[in-house]
């Protein structure tokens, strides 16, 4: 199957899933069964072979999944296998920290230079890529067929960098700011929402919370109980 014909909340899987073959493989496994992986993942087994097999990978009874080839097929359908160049627009402290992350490369990601306004931070290297001022963005962008942009300038910046990052030829945008953009097709903008990220770990850490509590206002309970009779 191709890998713009897999769903995406299977698609939003498959790294998780990547990650524990890439596990098993380092670990010298031959194989690999979903029902393992459902397991390290709380995820149902059928739906985590379902998700594997639209890789393109058959698994066997009592075997599972054949590791290197599994993996091969993960990361072709998540892109990795190919290497895909990309600018950074806004080098503060959340792009500079991007620029460095070295992991990038491992998903085919390379980030070849960053972009920004502020006279203090051009001209330097961050992790060997060069911030440049956002006058040479265009120019850069196009003498490199460069397709992909990521953004981390402020709110009230997005817009006009995106309106920028597409008039020069950039056709994905993995936004990082709270920013609605517009954009019209064929542009694509992925919204990394980290406010909302947040708010979901809060408000799982507070009922698990709120579950430790009530699990010890039962033991006392019960122990009330107990010497009570």
């Amino acid at each position: 199957m191709r890998a713009e014909c897999i769903h995406e909340p299977t698609l939003r899987r498959l790294p998780l899933y990547h990650a524990i073959v890439a596990q098993e493989q380092e670990q010298g496994r031959e194989f690999v069964s979903s029902s393992l992986i459902a397991r390290q993942l709380e995820l149902n087994p059928v739906q985590v072979r379902k998700d594997l097999e639209t890789t393109g990978t058959t698994g066997t009874p009592r075997r599972g999944f054949p590791v290197a080839e599994l993996r091969r097929r993960l990361e072709s359908c998540l892109g990795w296998s190919v290497r895909t160049e990309a600018v950074l627009v806004g080098a503060g402290h959340l792009g500079a920290s991007l620029m460095q992350y070295d992991r990038f490369d491992r998903f085919g990601l390379s980030i070849s230079a960053g972009f920004d306004v502020d006279p203090r931070r051009v001209g330097v290297s961050i992790a060997g890529k060069p911030v440049l001022a956002m006058d040479c963005l265009e120019s850069y962008v196009r003498e490199r067929g460069i397709v992909l942009g990521i953004l981390t300038v402020s709110p009230e910046a997005a817009q006009e960098a995106t309106d920028r990052l597409v008039a020069a030829g950039i056709r994905g945008i993995w936004n990082f700011t709270p920013a609605k953009l517009r954009v019209a097709f064929p542009v694509m903008v992925e919204r990394i929402e980290l406010a909302a990220s947040l708010a979901v770990l809060w408000k799982k850490l507070q009922a698990r919370k709120a579950g430790m509590e009530t699990d010890r206002l039962g033991g006392i309970e019960e122990q009330i109980v107990q010497f009570n009779r």
